[in-house]
């Protein structure tokens, strides 16, 4: 079947996860994506995460569907392979401190000069401008400046320490934004024929995305007026939170009229407690538990670890794992493209390259290098090329 981007070549040199998560969800969508990678590869091949084959976890998880080439981006050799893959892409991606780019050469001027419908996607912790834009940040940086680590903090323990959200909320999310801003920037680019810069950073999108607590401050303080205290609902007969049961923990979340009319004909009461709940599902699987909470209409679900999903049963029937093969490791289970298109599906297909796994095949059938040119170069130091 066709793919949304299946006609969109994306250059990509980001590392660790902000970057190379957005690059993967567009090679999910069907772009060529060209993972650009120094001789000694990137630091997202070092860590976060376990080690596996010498390779982060986190490596093999966030590169599925890329080719990788493996370039000295301070040669003149691998300066002219970079200005020649330009010349036939349309996205360049990078995830960088501001300006490292730009030192080596590649700025959006002499990429637009390269190929003037280039849409350059500058990737960054505070943005490409501003009194911040030089220093380096991680997902936690972004979340803390956004307030979401503040706010996490109040949800767990009211007036405790601040506490840093778990799964690289702060990457990831603005991974989702930057891939969404990409996309749209093709979009443009289909209709008038203009590239463009595009600046997207952590910051910024968690900023965004906290709107409901900025925004509702706003309301009271630019009215001049004083916001209400918040205050967290510790009320024990309220049905609502996490409960124990006896293979660990079911969430429960809001507590809707039917629903209690529900519960309350089930137990056989007419006024019900949070304590009745408890005692009812305690002795009760996750599984269990969940199944009986959403036929009485509840929002609830079994408190999984992460790789416990990979066994659910409806998400085995949503086709949410899939497997694919890497040299060095054989086959593993990754989460397939999450949206479900129903004539342009996104789609899973390979597993994270080897270093270099590509430069052969991307210098000879893209660039018109002869093999014996790319085995110099590659005696040279300039080039890796990974062969079975």
């Amino acid at each position: 079947m066709a793919k949304i981007l299946e006609d969109i070549r994306i250059l990509d040199f980001t590392h660790v996860w902000f970057g190379p998560y957005c690059t993967m969800m567009l090679a999910e969508l069907g772009a060529e994506v060209i993972k650009v990678e120094p001789p000694w590869g990137t630091i997202g091949r070092l860590g976060p995460g376990a080690l596996f084959k010498q390779v982060s976890t986190t490596f093999y998880a966030l590169n599925l569907n890329k080719k990788d080439i493996s370039v000295d981006l301070k040669s003149e050799e691998g300066k002219s392979i970079i200005k020649e893959l330009i010349k036939q892409s349309d996205v360049v991606v990078q995830n960088f401190v501001p300006g490292t780019l730009e030192r080596l050469g590649f700025s959006y001027e002499v990429q637009k000069e390269l190929n003037p419908k280039i849409i350059y996607a500058a990737l960054s912790g505070f943005g490409q401008s501003g009194p911040y834009s030089k220093y380096a940040s991680y997902a936690v940086i972004a979340e803390a400046m956004s307030g979401h680590t503040f706010s996490n903090a109040r949800s767990i323990r009211g007036d405790g320490p601040p506490s840093s959200l778990a799964g690289a909320i702060g990457d990831i999310g603005p991974a989702t934004f930057a891939a969404f801003a990409i996309t749209a920037a093709i979009r443009h680019r289909d209709r008038t024929g203009e590239g463009q810069m595009v600046d997207i950073n952590q910051t910024d999108t968690m900023i965004a995305f906290n709107t409901c607590s900025s925004v509702g401050h706003a309301l009271w303080t630019d009215s001049g007026q004083t916001p209400p205290e918040r205050r967290r609902s510790d009320d024990p007969t309220r049905i609502g939170g996490m409960y124990k049961v006896s293979d660990g923990w079911v969430q429960l979340m809001g507590a809707r009229a039917k629903a209690l009319e529900s519960l309350k004909e089930a137990l056989g009461v007419e006024e019900l407690t949070n304590d009745m709940l408890k005692g009812h599902i305690e002795k009760m699987t996750r599984r269990e538990a969940f199944k009986f909470l959403g036929d009485m209409g509840f929002p609830s679900a079994p408190v999984y670890e992460a790789h416990e999903a990979m066994d659910d049963p409806h998400l085995l029937d949503r086709g949410m794992w899939v497997k694919v093969s890497q040299p060095a490791v054989g086959e593993y289970r990754v989460p397939n493209f999450p949206a479900k298109f129903y004539k342009t599906p996104g789609e899973v297909v390979s597993g994270a390259p080897m270093l270099g796994q590509h430069t052969e095949e991307v210098l000879t059938t893209m660039l018109g290098y002869t093999t014996e040119q790319v085995k110099a170069l590659e005696k040279e130091g300039k080039v890796v090329c990974w062969r079975e």
